[in-house]
Protein backbone atom coordinates (compact mmCIF):
# COMPACT_ATOMS: atom_id res chain seq x y z
CA UNK A 1 0.00 0.00 0.00
CA UNK A 2 1.35 3.36 -0.83
CA UNK A 3 2.16 5.71 2.00
CA UNK A 4 -0.16 8.88 2.44
CA UNK A 5 2.02 12.03 2.46
CA UNK A 6 1.22 16.16 2.39
CA UNK A 7 3.12 18.62 1.07
CA UNK A 8 1.71 22.29 2.86
CA UNK A 9 3.12 25.00 0.30
CA UNK A 10 3.94 28.55 2.36
CA UNK A 11 3.68 30.67 -0.88
CA UNK A 12 5.58 33.54 0.71
CA UNK A 13 8.00 32.18 2.19
CA UNK A 14 11.32 32.97 0.77
CA UNK A 15 12.31 34.84 -2.09
CA UNK A 16 11.07 32.29 -4.65
CA UNK A 17 7.82 31.97 -6.70
CA UNK A 18 5.96 28.60 -5.61
CA UNK A 19 3.30 28.37 -8.48
CA UNK A 20 5.74 25.80 -10.34
CA UNK A 21 6.39 23.44 -7.14
CA UNK A 22 3.54 21.40 -7.47
CA UNK A 23 4.71 20.14 -10.77
CA UNK A 24 8.24 19.84 -9.98
CA UNK A 25 6.81 17.76 -6.64
CA UNK A 26 4.91 15.20 -8.67
CA UNK A 27 7.64 14.86 -11.21
CA UNK A 28 10.75 13.74 -8.74
CA UNK A 29 8.25 12.03 -6.21
CA UNK A 30 8.46 8.09 -6.09
CA UNK A 31 4.71 7.48 -6.78
CA UNK A 32 5.02 3.79 -7.05
CA UNK A 33 6.01 4.16 -3.12
CA UNK A 34 3.79 7.76 -2.18
CA UNK A 35 0.35 9.11 -2.86
CA UNK A 36 1.24 13.03 -2.83
CA UNK A 37 -1.50 15.40 -1.85
CA UNK A 38 -0.31 19.14 -2.63
CA UNK A 39 -1.92 22.34 -0.78
CA UNK A 40 -0.94 25.91 -0.14
CA UNK A 41 -1.13 27.99 2.77
CA UNK A 42 -3.15 31.08 2.71
CA UNK A 43 -2.83 32.36 6.01
CA UNK A 44 -1.08 32.46 9.48
CA UNK A 45 -1.40 29.21 11.40
CA UNK A 46 -2.91 27.70 8.47
CA UNK A 47 -0.15 25.17 8.18
CA UNK A 48 -1.02 23.72 11.50
CA UNK A 49 -4.70 23.53 10.56
CA UNK A 50 -3.54 21.92 8.16
CA UNK A 51 -1.17 19.72 9.51
CA UNK A 52 -3.48 18.23 12.09
CA UNK A 53 -6.23 17.81 9.03
CA UNK A 54 -3.79 15.21 7.69
CA UNK A 55 -3.33 13.31 10.96
CA UNK A 56 -7.03 12.63 11.31
CA UNK A 57 -7.21 11.22 8.17
CA UNK A 58 -4.34 8.83 8.24
CA UNK A 59 -1.59 10.01 6.40
CA UNK A 60 1.72 8.76 6.91
CA UNK A 61 3.80 12.04 6.20
CA UNK A 62 3.38 15.71 5.94
CA UNK A 63 6.34 17.88 4.53
CA UNK A 64 6.82 21.18 5.48
CA UNK A 65 7.33 23.59 2.10
CA UNK A 66 8.94 26.63 2.91
CA UNK A 67 11.01 28.14 6.18
CA UNK A 68 11.72 27.63 10.12
CA UNK A 69 8.20 29.56 10.55
CA UNK A 70 6.81 27.24 8.28
CA UNK A 71 7.99 24.27 10.00
CA UNK A 72 7.01 25.63 13.44
CA UNK A 73 3.43 26.08 12.01
CA UNK A 74 3.44 22.95 10.63
CA UNK A 75 5.21 20.53 13.22
CA UNK A 76 2.72 22.03 15.86
CA UNK A 77 -0.29 19.78 14.44
CA UNK A 78 2.33 16.64 14.40
CA UNK A 79 4.20 16.74 17.71
CA UNK A 80 3.33 13.82 19.81
CA UNK A 81 1.47 11.64 16.60
CA UNK A 82 2.83 9.25 14.70
CA UNK A 83 2.77 11.43 11.55
CA UNK A 84 6.37 12.08 10.65
CA UNK A 85 7.87 15.29 9.36
CA UNK A 86 9.10 15.80 5.95
CA UNK A 87 11.14 19.40 5.16
CA UNK A 88 11.29 20.84 1.52
CA UNK A 89 13.68 24.06 2.53
CA UNK A 90 11.65 26.94 1.03
CA UNK A 91 12.77 29.94 3.57
CA UNK A 92 15.53 32.41 4.60
CA UNK A 93 17.22 30.73 6.94
CA UNK A 94 16.31 27.20 6.98
CA UNK A 95 17.76 25.85 9.82
CA UNK A 96 16.49 23.27 11.28
CA UNK A 97 16.67 21.67 7.61
CA UNK A 98 20.27 22.35 7.64
CA UNK A 99 20.82 20.69 11.18
CA UNK A 100 19.03 17.82 9.39
CA UNK A 101 21.53 17.68 6.26
CA UNK A 102 18.23 18.15 4.05
CA UNK A 103 19.42 19.85 1.01
CA UNK A 104 18.56 23.27 0.46
CA UNK A 105 18.11 22.73 -3.40
CA UNK A 106 14.36 21.67 -4.00
CA UNK A 107 14.68 19.10 -6.31
CA UNK A 108 17.67 16.93 -4.36
CA UNK A 109 15.38 17.92 -1.21
CA UNK A 110 12.27 15.97 -3.05
CA UNK A 111 14.63 13.30 -4.34
CA UNK A 112 15.84 12.94 -0.87
CA UNK A 113 12.05 11.76 0.63
CA UNK A 114 12.45 8.96 -1.90
CA UNK A 115 15.47 7.18 -0.10
CA UNK A 116 14.22 8.58 3.76
CA UNK A 117 13.40 7.17 7.36
CA UNK A 118 11.80 8.36 10.05
CA UNK A 119 13.72 9.04 13.39
CA UNK A 120 12.17 10.76 16.75
CA UNK A 121 13.84 14.39 17.69
CA UNK A 122 13.52 16.58 20.78
CA UNK A 123 11.26 20.02 20.76
CA UNK A 124 10.88 22.76 22.82
CA UNK A 125 8.32 24.95 24.99
CA UNK A 126 7.73 28.34 25.73
CA UNK A 127 5.01 29.25 27.89
CA UNK A 128 3.39 26.60 26.62
CA UNK A 129 4.06 27.20 22.60
CA UNK A 130 6.62 24.48 20.46
CA UNK A 131 9.70 25.67 18.80
CA UNK A 132 11.97 22.93 16.96
CA UNK A 133 15.21 24.49 15.99
CA UNK A 134 15.59 27.68 18.18
CA UNK A 135 14.35 30.55 20.29
CA UNK A 136 15.40 33.38 22.29
CA UNK A 137 15.14 37.00 22.80
CA UNK A 138 17.56 39.92 22.54
CA UNK A 139 18.92 41.12 18.88
CA UNK A 140 17.98 38.20 17.53
CA UNK A 141 14.59 38.31 18.65
CA UNK A 142 14.75 41.89 17.84
CA UNK A 143 16.19 41.44 14.19
CA UNK A 144 13.30 39.67 13.39
CA UNK A 145 10.79 41.60 14.68
CA UNK A 146 12.03 44.01 12.12
CA UNK A 147 12.47 41.49 9.32
CA UNK A 148 8.35 40.72 9.63
CA UNK A 149 7.92 44.55 8.87
CA UNK A 150 9.82 44.32 6.06
CA UNK A 151 8.02 44.07 2.54
CA UNK A 152 11.13 42.72 1.26
CA UNK A 153 12.18 38.84 2.79
CA UNK A 154 15.45 36.81 1.66
CA UNK A 155 19.08 36.90 2.68
CA UNK A 156 19.86 40.47 2.03
CA UNK A 157 17.22 41.97 4.19
CA UNK A 158 17.98 40.17 7.60
CA UNK A 159 21.64 41.53 6.82
CA UNK A 160 20.32 45.03 6.69
CA UNK A 161 17.90 44.48 9.55
CA UNK A 162 21.37 43.00 11.35
CA UNK A 163 23.52 46.41 10.37
CA UNK A 164 20.81 48.79 11.30
CA UNK A 165 20.03 46.93 14.13
CA UNK A 166 23.03 46.30 15.85
CA UNK A 167 23.06 50.84 16.56
CA UNK A 168 19.28 50.61 17.76
CA UNK A 169 19.38 47.58 20.05
CA UNK A 170 20.28 47.89 23.78
CA UNK A 171 21.12 45.15 25.78
CA UNK A 172 18.50 43.92 28.54
CA UNK A 173 19.39 42.61 32.14
CA UNK A 174 18.42 39.17 32.76
CA UNK A 175 17.98 36.49 35.33
CA UNK A 176 18.79 32.33 34.21
CA UNK A 177 17.68 30.30 37.20
CA UNK A 178 17.08 26.23 36.97
CA UNK A 179 18.89 23.33 37.74
CA UNK A 180 22.66 23.73 39.03
CA UNK A 181 22.03 27.63 36.84
CA UNK A 182 21.36 30.88 39.01
CA UNK A 183 23.07 33.38 36.30
CA UNK A 184 22.34 37.49 36.07
CA UNK A 185 23.83 39.81 33.91
CA UNK A 186 22.76 41.79 30.89
CA UNK A 187 22.93 40.18 27.65
CA UNK A 188 23.02 41.46 23.76
CA UNK A 189 21.59 37.93 22.50
CA UNK A 190 19.62 34.98 24.52
CA UNK A 191 19.37 31.88 22.47
CA UNK A 192 17.60 28.60 23.06
CA UNK A 193 18.44 25.50 21.14
CA UNK A 194 17.78 22.21 20.15
CA UNK A 195 18.77 22.44 16.69
CA UNK A 196 22.41 24.29 15.87
CA UNK A 197 21.49 27.15 14.20
CA UNK A 198 19.93 30.38 13.55
CA UNK A 199 19.90 29.19 9.74
CA UNK A 200 22.18 30.16 6.86
CA UNK A 201 24.61 27.79 8.22
CA UNK A 202 25.01 30.23 11.33
CA UNK A 203 25.97 28.41 14.29
CA UNK A 204 25.02 29.59 17.08
CA UNK A 205 25.06 26.68 19.56
CA UNK A 206 27.35 24.12 17.58
CA UNK A 207 27.03 21.68 19.99
CA UNK A 208 23.58 21.08 19.98
CA UNK A 209 21.51 17.78 19.11
CA UNK A 210 18.04 17.14 18.69
CA UNK A 211 18.20 13.69 20.25
CA UNK A 212 20.46 14.42 23.61
CA UNK A 213 16.49 15.62 25.33
CA UNK A 214 18.49 19.15 25.89
CA UNK A 215 18.60 22.27 25.31
CA UNK A 216 21.84 24.69 24.82
CA UNK A 217 21.64 28.41 26.05
CA UNK A 218 24.33 30.61 23.59
CA UNK A 219 24.81 34.37 26.27
CA UNK A 220 26.22 36.77 24.48
CA UNK A 221 27.10 39.71 25.94
CA UNK A 222 28.31 43.32 24.75
CA UNK A 223 30.48 43.25 22.48
CA UNK A 224 32.69 46.52 20.59
CA UNK A 225 31.86 46.91 17.10
CA UNK A 226 35.37 46.18 16.30
CA UNK A 227 34.30 42.81 17.36
CA UNK A 228 31.88 41.85 14.44
CA UNK A 229 34.05 40.23 11.62
CA UNK A 230 35.78 37.59 14.56
CA UNK A 231 32.37 36.73 15.69
CA UNK A 232 30.50 36.40 12.37
CA UNK A 233 33.75 34.00 11.32
CA UNK A 234 32.89 31.86 14.69
CA UNK A 235 29.27 32.04 13.89
CA UNK A 236 29.86 30.40 10.12
CA UNK A 237 32.97 28.13 11.58
CA UNK A 238 31.17 26.48 14.36
CA UNK A 239 33.23 28.10 16.99
CA UNK A 240 31.33 30.73 18.91
CA UNK A 241 31.12 28.82 22.00
CA UNK A 242 35.14 29.30 22.05
CA UNK A 243 33.99 33.42 21.67
CA UNK A 244 35.00 35.95 24.98
CA UNK A 245 31.74 37.32 24.57
CA UNK A 246 30.10 33.91 24.76
CA UNK A 247 28.52 32.08 27.89
CA UNK A 248 27.38 28.44 26.89
CA UNK A 249 24.79 26.57 29.39
CA UNK A 250 23.19 23.43 28.82
CA UNK A 251 20.13 22.21 30.32
CA UNK A 252 16.43 20.44 29.97
CA UNK A 253 14.19 22.99 31.38
CA UNK A 254 14.68 26.86 32.72
CA UNK A 255 13.06 29.87 33.66
CA UNK A 256 14.00 33.41 32.12
CA UNK A 257 13.55 36.63 34.04
CA UNK A 258 13.94 40.05 32.22
CA UNK A 259 12.66 43.45 33.59
CA UNK A 260 10.07 44.09 31.14
CA UNK A 261 8.23 42.42 28.14
CA UNK A 262 9.11 42.51 24.75
CA UNK A 263 10.41 40.75 21.88
CA UNK A 264 10.93 36.81 21.50
CA UNK A 265 10.90 34.49 19.10
CA UNK A 266 10.12 30.85 17.91
CA UNK A 267 12.08 29.62 14.83
CA UNK A 268 12.48 33.33 13.96
CA UNK A 269 9.28 34.01 14.20
CA UNK A 270 8.92 37.37 16.15
CA UNK A 271 6.20 37.16 19.18
CA UNK A 272 5.78 39.25 22.45
CA UNK A 273 6.44 37.25 25.77
CA UNK A 274 6.14 38.46 29.34
CA UNK A 275 8.55 39.32 32.02
CA UNK A 276 8.64 35.52 33.30
CA UNK A 277 9.66 33.03 30.83
CA UNK A 278 9.56 29.04 30.91
CA UNK A 279 11.52 27.21 28.45
CA UNK A 280 11.69 22.95 28.31
CA UNK A 281 12.72 20.12 26.85
CA UNK A 282 9.85 17.35 25.30
CA UNK A 283 12.24 14.22 24.32
CA UNK A 284 11.47 12.22 21.33
CA UNK A 285 8.62 14.57 20.68
CA UNK A 286 8.46 14.54 16.51
CA UNK A 287 8.95 12.24 14.12
CA UNK A 288 11.07 13.85 10.97
CA UNK A 289 12.09 12.13 7.65
CA UNK A 290 15.71 12.43 6.91
CA UNK A 291 17.92 10.60 4.93
CA UNK A 292 18.30 6.54 5.51
CA UNK A 293 21.89 5.87 6.64
CA UNK A 294 22.27 2.37 5.54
Amino acid sequence: MKKKIAFIINPISGTNNKNELPNLILHELNQSVYAPEIVFTEHREHGRELSAKFVDEGFDIVVAVGGDGTVNEIARGLINTNVSLGIIPAGSGNGLARHLAIPMNTKQAIQQLNNSESVKIDYGIVNGQPFFCTCGTGFDAYVSTEFAKSKNRGVMTYIEKMITGYFNYKSQNYHLLGDGIDLKDKAFVITFANASQWGNNAYIAPQASVQDGMMDISIMSNFPIIAIPSIALQLFTKTIDNDLFVTTLRTNEITLYRDEIGPFHYDGEPYEEGREVKIKMIPEGLNVMVKKRF
